[in-house]
């Protein structure tokens, strides 16, 4: 098992460094400033709005990771140590949503990001 993490590890960095080397500045910024969001560093604010009557429907703020999935939006918020709320929000032809970044954030545009999450790569034997 210890071969095949670090064949994946291998497999990753590699992939990592090939993206780098053929993105923009702003590819990478940007996908830096999506990983950090993805990871509860960063405030946003996520506005649903009709598109007919231009009327505000509901807005989201906090530290909140979003997952756009056709019609349905899924925003993931961190509350606390520890505690997540996950809301499902559908979408339709006249109603639409936009996310705002509050806060500026640090990230860099020399540097890809790549976070690994070892329960993620190693599953747990322990668990039933």
């Amino acid at each position: 098992m210890n071969n095949k993490l670090i064949a994946a590890v291998a497999a990753l960095f590699a992939a990592a460094v090939a993206v780098t080397g053929c993105s923009s500045d702003a590819d990478v910024v940007s996908e830096n400033l999506s990983k950090e969001s993805d990871q509860f560093k960063i405030n946003r604010r996520v506005v649903f709005f009709n598109g007919i009557t231009d009327k505000y429907l509901l807005s989201i703020e906090g530290k909140c990771s979003i997952k756009d999935e056709n019609n349905q939006l899924e925003v993931t918020c961190k509350t606390g140590d520890d505690e997540y709320k996950k809301h499902f929000l559908g979408l339709s032809d006249n109603v639409s949503y936009f996310v705002e970044q509050l806060e500026a954030a640090e990230v860099s545009r020399y540097h890809y990001k790549v976070i690994f999450k070892p329960e993620v790569i190693i599953p747990d034997v322990d668990r039933p």
